[in-house]
């Protein structure tokens, strides 16, 4: 069996959301970054923190997962903000562009249902900061029908800590059919 998918959002995992008072956790460096679609002139900020490129090297180097993208950044995730965190190039889930007013419109996260399109029923790993309590109930239905499915929801105003990443690794070496390479 091909190691579980370690999906990795970008907003509110690895750059966190300002806390009321506009203020970012000081361990993070301010990015300018130039999304596809915009000019040089209008960059989007962005707040990265150093150590968790290396962080998320250390839990891909096991070969216990399969890392991609899963979020509204696309292609853009590997071309701008990977290489800030000194990341490989990695795939990404091609989520469409919704025009949606709720990341829950339906009660659960927007992605889910393109996420479980493409993930048929490959394991999962999911790192997100805004699974509702129907996204969790939908990983533990996955997980009882045979398809080993963990979420990991980091606090947006925090965003990814090294303990998520302990219990990845953790969750996915338990798995019986998972080796490293």
């Amino acid at each position: 069996m091909r190691p579980p998918y370690l999906l990795l959002d970008i907003d509110g995992v690895l750059i966190p959301f300002p806390n009321a008072d506009g203020s970012t956790p000081a361990t993070h460096v301010r990015h300018d970054v130039v999304p596809t679609g915009r000019s040089t002139d209008n960059p989007i900020t962005v707040w990265l923190h150093p150590d968790h490129g290396r962080l998320l090297m250390d839990v891909i180097r096991t070969g216990l997962v399969t890392p991609v993208w899963c979020t509204s950044w696309r292609q853009d995730a590997t071309t701008l903000i990977g290489p800030l965190l000194g990341l490989p190039t990695l795939p990404h889930v091609d989520l469409p562009r919704p025009q949606i007013t709720t990341s829950h419109p339906n009660g659960y996260l927007w992605k889910r249902d393109h996420v479980d399109a493409w993930l048929v029923d490959a394991p999962a790993v999911w790192i997100d900061d805004d699974f509702t309590g129907l996204d969790h109930a939908w990983a533990e239905e996955r997980t009882a029908r045979g398809t080993a499915t963990l979420l990991v929801q980091p606090d947006p105003h925090l965003g990814l800590q090294p303990d998520h990443l302990t219990e990845v690794t953790k969750w996915v070496a338990q798995l019986p059919t998972v080796r490293a390479s």
